[in-house]
């Protein structure tokens, strides 16, 4: 790790806030970088033009009940790095060969997304329940690096 990830993750979590989910927890915020330039953010929310969860007044998500980690497609929210790679290419901007900032490791579904987008680096803050993704990732020759803000050095 180096300051370029510190800076890239504190960005991730500035990102993070703008989440449109009601569950405590889980604000998640995406950047995808490519050559020490920030191409695309993403964070967790509702699609545009639907309502968010919070606007609902519900997670939809828990009050059916659903397990984190666990049936992706129940939700009206659409996850932070499908979101940042939806971006780049409604913008037409590739990050191909980027190295994608998350605050939390993406799952399976994304980390199909992540794969096929030609990311090549994933840095990731906490953890999530979807041990499928270290062998999508594992097989892919996707470099998975874990952020510990203990250990990371400073931003200045």
């Amino acid at each position: 790790m180096n300051k370029w990830d510190s800076r890239f993750m504190e960005m991730a979590h500035v990102i993070a806030t703008w989440t449109s989910c009601n569950t405590p927890g889980r604000a998640i915020g995406c950047v995808i970088v490519k050559d020490k330039r920030i191409m695309t953010t993403g964070y967790n929310g509702a699609p545009a033009g639907l309502k968010t969860c919070r606007e609902r007044g519900e997670c939809l998500r828990r009050k059916l009940g659903i397990a984190s980690g666990t049936r992706a497609e129940v939700c009206y929210a659409i996850h932070a790095e499908q979101n940042a790679i939806i971006q780049a290419a409604k913008l037409g901007v590739s990050i191909d060969g980027a190295t994608l900032y998350c605050t939390h490791q993406p799952c399976s579904v994304c980390a199909r997304m992540i794969i096929n987008a030609g990311i090549k680096r994933v840095v990731y803050q906490e953890g999530y329940p979807d041990d499928f993704t270290l062998e999508l990732f594992g097989e892919a020759g996707i470099l998975l690096e874990r952020f510990d803000p203990e250990t990371a050095p400073p931003t200045a």
